[in-house]
């Protein structure tokens, strides 16, 4: 959907995040490309958040105070989505990346889509739907912490401590994955191929996984226990995979049963 050389808004809801997961996240998020805005909100005030200070300035994220004004209420929410769409006017963005699994930025990440800018939304999986399904692309925070570790940044650690981190680099914890692809996940396959497919019944693979992302913003190969959208679709067992050209390769899948072109074809 977009390119690396993207400028994005990163806008952290920090009531509703961990700071376990920053390091993957931004990560993931250069992948997309490159967050000149990277904010983070909340009280910093009250000590549930005092678990982010030390990496704010690891990472370069601003954070913005907002006062709780009554009890119950989530101010922090309302700051965001004014910021939001501040930035959005501006229209120096190509992409937003809201943090949160609050159903409250459903409406936010709609309206930005509406700007014709892409929305990429991070969360929990207890996320609500309406938020997921309002984002262009959802990623679950368990699968970045499956994909990157967050260091150790305190200066009184032990090297003991140190060792048994570095330790935990290397071998990664893995992102709980489904046994295998179930019935919806496969025929959500079929049909993204179906409907990418040319006449030959061949379809280019980075046709189907934008497809796939249309039919649910939250298919990620990541959440099968597949690194990639290539190893999920040779797993599955529905489709040929098929190679050509060098740097990059080419890779296109047709559904299996359908009959191959002939020389010419």
């Amino acid at each position: 959907m977009t390119g690396t050389s993207d400028t994005l808004a990163l806008l952290i809801d920090g009531d509703n995040a961990s700071p376990k997961i920053v390091s993957g996240l931004l990560a993931e998020i250069a992948t997309y490309g490159t967050a000149s805005v990277r904010r983070i909100y909340g009280d910093w005030t009250k000590p549930n958040l005092n678990g982010w200070k030390e990496c704010l300035l690891e990472h370069s994220i601003q954070p913005v105070q907002q006062f709780a004004y009554t009890t119950g209420k989530n101010a922090t929410d309302g700051a965001m989505i004014i910021d939001a769409m501040d930035l959005l006017y501006t229209g120096r963005f190509s992409a937003f990346c809201i943090v949160s699994s609050d159903s409250d930025f459903a409406r936010l990440a709609s309206r930005i889509r509406e700007q014709g800018v892409t929305v990429y939304g991070f969360g929990e999986r207890k996320t609500p739907r309406p938020f997921i399904t309002a984002c262009d692309k959802f990623v679950y925070f368990d699968v970045l912490n499956a994909n990157s570790v967050e260091p150790d940044i305190r200066q009184d650690a032990r090297p003991a401590a140190a060792a048994k981190a570095k330790e935990t680099k290397a071998s990664p914890a893995k992102a709980p994955a489904k046994s295998k692809l179930d019935a919806a996940a496969l025929k959500m396959l079929e049909n993204a191929v179906t409907a990418s497919a040319d006449e030959d019944g061949r379809a280019n693979l980075a046709r189907v996984g934008a497809h796939l992302a249309k039919q649910s913003p939250d298919f990620d190969a990541r959440n099968y226990g597949f690194a990639r959208l290539t190893d999920l679709v040779e797993a599955s067992g529905i489709v040929d995979v098929e190679r050509s050209g060098d740097s990059p390769k080419i890779v296109t899948v047709r559904m299996k049963g359908k009959p191959r072109p002939g020389p010419n074809g």
